[in-house]
């Protein structure tokens, strides 16, 4: 096994010293860009080693302009003949996984003749971001579109790298879907202290009775909905579960809530997980005041409803977010049927399906929940 290289920089070293040479001698001149972005943990810079074993490899996405992209079916054969066997110690070959026609797994002791079958895709813009997020790139994002798109999706397009882009047109989009519109934004901060707000209470009084198995989920589940709003509040998009605690790690936040949060988290009574989650209400309160959005609101910790409970008053921050939403369309989905915070915000806070959030074939569907 050759020394481990991040799969960001292999794919770099592999455009650049590899694919691009051969662009050069079979199609030269031709306007393209060149980058690693969508699935993969080595697109959110989080493989390891272990990372090798399937979907990973000497790998980059061309984008053609769309009046060249009948090219790409001739240039993904020119470069089965025209890449060399190995890179850096990695096959550039890649065979089918058994049972899984759509994993890759590197070609180790693949002979020295015959064409390689690499992980170089041509495509166009268009094309890959109508696949991943089906979405037209030649039509502006509506607030719906926002909000049925998954974080984890709109990182794994924003994050990676770009080695090239010789058009433009790739990075623009990716500047476009750098993060949410302010009010969107707006919106799923209001909808974040929502949820808290909806469960808060719910997991000591489910303790007081003695299930402490519900409340530690209840606890887990806030320890989450925390952690989400930290995302939002350093406008961070969040990766899917896999990565949500590392990429968590790497927040400005993290060091001084990741304390409290593992308190939470492991807690053994109800009063512990009470206290430990109460100290990170008020900080995620006391962010929330320094960025500045609306006007200071108390950060409050009391009794619900005189119950020896404790729970933050989280209404005061969902009312002073929405009353700063000044788009029509943000504006009406905020406050559908007249009823005030009533906020199912976007599709990683009403649901945790992977289907529903990874798949972009439910968005169509989806989207109708906002209109």
């Amino acid at each position: 096994m050759p020394q481990f290289l991040p799969g960001i920089e292999l794919s770099r070293r592999f455009y650049e010293e590899a694919v691009r040479p051969a662009l050069d001698r079979r199609f030269p001149g031709l306007p393209h860009a060149a980058a690693r972005i969508g699935w993969g943990s080595d697109v959110l810079g989080f493989d390891t080693e272990m990372s090798t074993d399937h979907g990973w490899g000497p790998s980059v996405t061309l984008f053609l302009r769309d009046e060249d992209s009948a090219l790409a079916e001739d240039i993904k054969e020119a470069l089965r003949h025209e890449l060399p066997r190995q890179f850096y110690g990695y096959p550039v070959g890649t065979i089918e996984a058994p049972g899984e026609p759509d994993v890759r797994l590197l070609q180790w002791g693949a002979g020295d003749d015959g064409p390689v079958e690499h992980l170089v895709e041509p495509t166009t813009v268009r094309a890959l971001f109508r696949q991943r997020l089906a979405y037209d790139v030649n039509h502006p994002l509506e607030v719906a579109d926002w909000l049925t798109i998954s974080s984890q999706t709109l990182r794994e397009v924003t994050a990676g790298a770009v080695h090239h882009d010789g058009v433009g047109e790739l990075t623009e989009l990716r500047q476009r879907l750098a993060y949410y519109p302010f009010d969107v934004w707006l919106f799923l901060l209001a909808s974040g202290w929502q949820r808290i707000g909806q469960e808060q209470h719910l997991m000591p009084r489910a303790g007081y009775v003695g299930d402490e198995l519900g409340s530690a989920l209840m606890g887990s589940r806030l320890v989450r909905d925390v952690m989400s709003l930290c995302f939002l509040m350093e406008k961070q998009y969040a990766p899917y579960p896999k990565w949500f605690g590392t990429a968590f790690k790497r927040l400005d936040c993290a060091d001084k809530l990741w304390p409290a949060l593992w308190r939470a988290q492991t807690a053994e009574t109800w009063q512990e997980r009470e206290a430990a989650l109460c100290e990170a209400y008020e900080q995620i309160g006391h962010m929330h005041n320094a960025l500045g959005i609306t006007e200071n609101v108390p950060v409050t910790i009391s009794a619900f409803h005189g119950r020896p409970f404790r729970v933050i008053q989280e209404g005061v921050f969902i009312k002073a977010l929405v009353e700063r939403i000044t788009d029509p369309e943000v504006k009406r989905i905020a406050t559908q049927r007249n009823i005030d915070h009533v906020l199912i915000g976007g599709i990683d806070q009403f649901s945790d399906s992977t289907d529903l959030r990874a798949e972009p074939m439910w968005r169509a569907t989806l989207k109708g929940l906002y209109t």
